[in-house]
């Protein structure tokens, strides 16, 4: 059963590489959205290359990504000119991503790729790769071809707005923003690129009112450490305490999230929790520079 469904992390596991991963086709009105459907094919399942295919899915289900990945790779090799193989790369890259194998992951996406050009969840995923890795321009390139083969696609536009903010292009972004409210009104994407935008802007009052509208709607940990951060400089350290506890609810080993309580408890002179905190974030992968950089901001 060719049944590979899973996300962690912006990259997708996948499970068909069917119209609603090509080109959106130009009569397409926005918010329609093909049904989706299983990957079709007369298929024997019963072949050496779709069992390795069942026992991926197994340890992908245990977060095994090191024994999926070699059950994958025995399928390819099993069946080299197989049509499904380019779903089967990527979900390889995906699964080399995991596991901070980023160079065999660029490889394996791009070999997909090549495989089904107008893929639009493999481009978004290797884009997301590229922003990982640092190849920001090479992102750029993903995600504006995205843009082309559909015309109504968010989610690149959204990526090519926080990349141009990251490049001190907030004109573009906005602009980026805008074409998103265009194709869809009401859009979380939307709000949430404002919201980044204005707390860049340092209009933080407005930068916490747009992700609120998001939260109420989808709440995510990113969201809520973002208006918890907003909330800080402007003083509200109950708002900010409950966001940040919230957050760490639902993503105990997000480093930045730590970063955030020891703002808080610096400003409230909690210093043996605040050096807690560090080192709780030191121990999850960010550096002391970066922290102590992050504390010495002042409030703006």
């Amino acid at each position: 059963m060719l049944a590979l469904a899973f996300t962690q992390g912006g990259a997708q596991v996948i499970n068909s590489i069917g119209d609603e991963n090509m080109k959106v086709e130009r009569g397409l009105k926005p918010q329609e959205k093909k049904a989706e459907g299983p990957f079709i094919a007369d298929l024997d399942t019963e072949t050496p290359y779709f069992q390795a295919i069942d026992s991926a899915q197994t340890y992908i289900y245990s977060h095994d990504w090191p024994a999926a990945e070699q059950w994958l790779m025995k399928a390819f090799t099993a069946d080299p000119t197989n049509p499904n193989n380019s779903l089967v790369l990527s979900n390889i890259a995906t699964l080399q991503r995991y596991q901070g194998k980023l160079g065999e992951a660029v490889k394996n996406y791009s070999l997909a790729i090549d495989m089904t050009p107008h893929a639009v969840t493999l481009l978004l995923n290797r884009a997301a790769l590229f922003v990982e890795m640092d190849s920001l321009q090479r992102a750029i390139d993903d995600y504006e071809r995205v843009c082309e083969l559909d015309i109504y696609n968010t989610e690149a536009r959204y990526s090519l707005g926080v990349l141009a903010m990251e490049r001190g292009d907030n004109r573009r972004a906005e602009d980026l923003f805008n074409e998103i409210k265009r194709i869809n009104p009401n859009s979380g994407l939307y709000h949430e690129g404002m919201g980044l935008l204005h707390k860049r802007n340092g209009n933080y009052s407005r930068a916490a009112e747009l992700f609120t509208q998001v939260i109420k709607v989808q709440p995510n940990a990113q969201l809520l450490g973002n208006r918890a951060d907003c909330y800080l400089i402007q003083g509200r350290l109950n708002d900010a305490e409950d966001d940040i506890r919230t957050a760490l609810e639902m993503t105990p080993d997000d480093p930045y999230l730590y970063v955030l309580r020891a703002k808080l408890n610096k400003l409230r002179f909690q210093r043996d929790d605040m050096d807690r905190d560090i080192d709780t974030a030191v121990s999850l992968g960010l550096s002391r520079d970066y922290i102590n950089q992050a504390l010495q901001e002042k409030e703006r």
